[in-house]
């Protein structure tokens, strides 16, 4: 019983690692861009999400509805980002843009420590409703939220990939930039709507974070990005049904580390699974290795 407790938690945390990945490798396939400062997006709408709260409250709204001003505020951020320090730079060395990115990352991590310093607030409770019991096994309410709200919006994305014309124009990008141009597609919205899509389910995952730890801080997003990044390349970077098995079995991974080995070692055996990946693997579990002409 233990052991599946353990394995529900793990996709519980999963499931907001397999979120965040979503836009870390879409990014990354249609932009060929890695951004860091995309874990930062989560901090931003934890922080939305418990500054609307007392004005949501007063129409009587649940905590969980901070949600729609989190993903809205998220996506134009995201946008913003988007074009004030990458597409400058959409030409110059990946190197460039990767510097970028980090600047993007410390520019935001300090904005908030200024305005809100770094002290940790705490976040209320986000689900009231009482855990599930399934025989002797109880599930909290939050914990199958997420794991359901991340299955579902990880099915809507493969949708909208596959069957709309923004999403048809996504992949166009992400597989010839060049004649992506000729044929009429508008690069530079596609990418930004990229942008914007990734950052949005960032802030679905930031509340559905705080929901299993209830605190927010300017530095949050950190570790957290880091560690969906590692799932995007567990599971094959630029890959969706990818970043989301690879947040899953991060999750999995982290939750048994702490339950029968060590708390302390959790994030060691995160990132000992990325160099190993890395030098066995490095095109992610579903990954194909794909040969170049020189």
């Amino acid at each position: 019983m233990e052991f599946l407790l353990q394995i529900i938690n793990g996709l519980q945390i999963g499931s907001i690692y397999a979120l965040v990945s979503l836009g870390y490798t879409m990014v990354y396939g249609i932009a060929q861009l890695i951004n860091f400062a995309h874990g930062d997006i989560i901090m931003i709408g934890a922080y939305v999400s418990l500054f609307s709260i007392p004005i949501f409250n007063s129409f009587g709204l649940p905590v969980w509805t901070t949600i729609i001003p989190a993903i809205i505020i998220c996506a134009i951020i995201g946008c913003i980002a988007e074009r004030v320090a990458y597409r400058p730079l959409r030409n110059s060395p990946r190197i460039s843009n990767l510097i970028t990115a980090i600047g993007v990352s410390l520019f935001i991590e300090n904005v908030f420590m200024k305005l809100f310093t770094p002290n940790t607030r705490s976040f209320p409770k986000v689900f009231t409703q009482a855990p599930l019991a399934f025989g002797r096994i109880q599930i909290s309410f939050g914990a199958i939220v997420t794991i359901v709200l991340t299955i579902s919006l990880s099915i809507a994305l493969h949708l909208f990939m596959k069957n709309t014309k923004y999403g048809k124009a996504m992949i166009a990008t992400s597989q010839d930039y060049s004649a992506s141009k000729l044929v009429g597609i508008n690069v530079d919205r596609t990418i930004q709507l990229t942008f914007a899509i990734g950052s949005g389910l960032a802030a679905v995952g930031s509340v559905l974070y705080v929901s299993a730890y209830p605190q927010v801080q300017p530095l949050m997003g950190s570790m957290l990005g880091i560690k969906a990044f590692v799932a995007a390349v567990l599971g094959g970077i630029g890959i969706l049904p990818g970043a989301v098995l690879g947040g899953f079995i991060l999750g999995i991974i982290e939750s048994l580390t702490r339950a029968y080995l060590s708390s302390q070692l959790a994030d060691a055996f995160v990132f000992a699974i990325l160099i190993v990946v890395l030098l066995f693997k490095p095109t992610g579990i579903l990954g194909k290795n794909l040969k170049e002409k020189v």
